[in-house]
């Protein structure tokens, strides 16, 4: 690796200058300016990725874990229906990386930036035992216009983008030591965050609660219970499974980056939105009495319980299922 000054500079004419008339000054200084537009609000995610925990380099390539780091956060201002506006980078590295795993990283990250106009406008460099990003992402919304997890109200529709399930499957046959090319797997090495659908579904009103799907069905759609105080049923044969998945990993298995999200009962949605598939799921109902606030609908129309079992930090994966 380069000394940190020489790193810190070949980082600024990476970056540019950028896209973004957001940004009055960024990497240069002790602060960036950023200029929020009038009768706008400001959207701000964080996302940690650790080299062993969210990524391998002998699974990923470091252009993908650019990219994959900076998708965790678009994806969240993507949920408020909002517009990116700058990143923010912490990179921690081990003295013995090559320069080129670094360069190819902030390749995949600012290609994936530029695309979004999120300009990297400034961050840090540290050493550390292994490789850890810390990215933070800025976005816009008109003020109280931000689609919150907490506007589920009984009788809503649930919905989801995309099909589900995919990231999982691919993880999993890294997992028992099957090769993976990322061009036959795009959807997990390099994930598109849902802004375009987002910003529809805000701008039309269209979405009562939206969350992004990055821990799991199952987790993810327990937050939007939790805030809303209320339960859900989905219907495990509208889930709209990906191809090389199944049920458990559209479920549970998380890093989808596809959006769920609730409508009022009988609002009229188009089949894609932004050219992406939107799928009806299941309905809310009124908070039950019970600890699980999710059930699932078998193909016979049964009813059972569906436990969050997606991804949770410091939580033990526990069966899936449970019955009513």
């Amino acid at each position: 690796m380069l000394p940190e000054r020489q790193f810190i500079e070949s980082i600024r004419r990476l970056a540019g200058k950028g896209g973004n008339r957001s940004i009055v000054r960024g990497i240069g200084d002790d602060c960036a300016i950023l200029q929020v537009p009038g009768g706008s609000q400001l959207l701000v995610t964080t996302d940690l990725c650790i080299e062993g925990i969210h990524f391998r380099r002998e699974w990923h390539s470091a252009t993908s874990v650019g990219h994959r780091c900076l998708a965790r956060g678009l994806s969240d201002i993507a949920a408020m229906g909002g517009e990116p506006i700058a990143c923010f980078l912490s990179l921690g590295v081990p003295g013995q990386l090559p320069k080129k795993w670094a360069d190819e990283f902030l390749h995949g990250m600012l290609r994936l930036a530029r695309r979004f106009a999120a300009s990297l406008a400034g961050g840090d460099t540290s050493s550390a035992k292994r490789i850890t990003a810390d990215i933070v992402v800025l976005g816009s919304i008109p003020a109280g216009g931000a689609v919150l997890r907490s506007g589920a109200r009984v009788g809503d529709c649930i919905y989801v983008s995309g099909e589900l399930g995919g990231s999982a499957a691919v993880l999993q046959s890294l997992d028992r030591g099957k090769k993976i090319s990322p061009a036959a797997s795009q959807r997990y090495f390099y994930p598109e965050p849902r802004v375009k659908v987002g910003r529809w579904l805000r701008q039309r009103g269209s979405a009562t609660a939206m969350i992004d799907l990055s821990d799991g069905l199952s987790v993810d759609l327990a937050h939007i219970c939790q805030e809303s105080g209320i339960s859900a049923v989905i219907d495990e044969r509208a889930i709209p499974i990906a191809k090389g998945a199944n049920l458990e990993s559209a479920l549970h298995g998380g890093e989808d980056y596809e959006l769920l999200f609730t409508t009022r009962p009988g609002a009229k949605l188009p089949p894609k939105i932004a050219g992406v598939p939107v799928t009806m799921i299941g309905e809310i109902e009124p908070k039950s009495p019970t600890a699980s606030r999710l059930r699932i609908r078998d193909g016979s129309g049964h009813l059972r319980l569906l436990k969050s079992e997606g991804w949770q930090h410091f939580v033990k994966r526990q069966p899936h299922f449970v019955k009513k």
